[in-house]
């Protein structure tokens, strides 16, 4: 369901291949949302948010560096928007989820939407215009 479209593809291997682990962890998301056999989702929930911010500061650091190499003036920017996206992920409550199994879900459910839409907006809004840059 959650996957690279040829649309989000840069042109850039190493870049793309990052963002297809990025929709795969989106997928992930998406399982764990309507996994109704695991009704506390906050083991999971953790390990979903630990490697999205782990995974998405390598992704982040070799995009930067990539933009870096071309001398892309918007870096900058570019840089906050990764660093607000890390925050969101950071800012996640999970001890106030532990016992509350709705919540567990509406904050899966919350990450999810949060991912899918951030992902498809920066790559094709913001990524796509060091693209152009190359």
């Amino acid at each position: 369901m959650y996957e690279m479209k040829p649309e989000y593809y840069t042109g850039i291997e190493m870049i793309d291949q990052e963002h297809a682990r990025l929709f795969e962890l989106a997928q992930e998301t998406h399982d764990l949302l309507y996994n109704d056999f695991l009704q506390d989702k906050s083991d999971s929930l953790l390990h979903l948010i630990s490697e999205l911010i782990n995974y998405t500061r390598t992704h982040f650091s070799h995009e930067e560096e990539y933009q870096k190499s071309i001398g892309y003036a918007e870096l900058k920017q570019h840089a906050a928007q990764h660093r607000a996206f890390e925050e969101r992920l950071m800012a996640v409550d999970l001890d106030a989820l532990e016992n509350d199994f709705e919540r567990q879900n509406d904050a899966v459910e919350s990450l999810l939407n949060f991912l899918v839409t951030w992902l498809v907006n920066h790559i094709l809004e913001v990524d796509m215009k060091y693209v152009e840059n190359k």
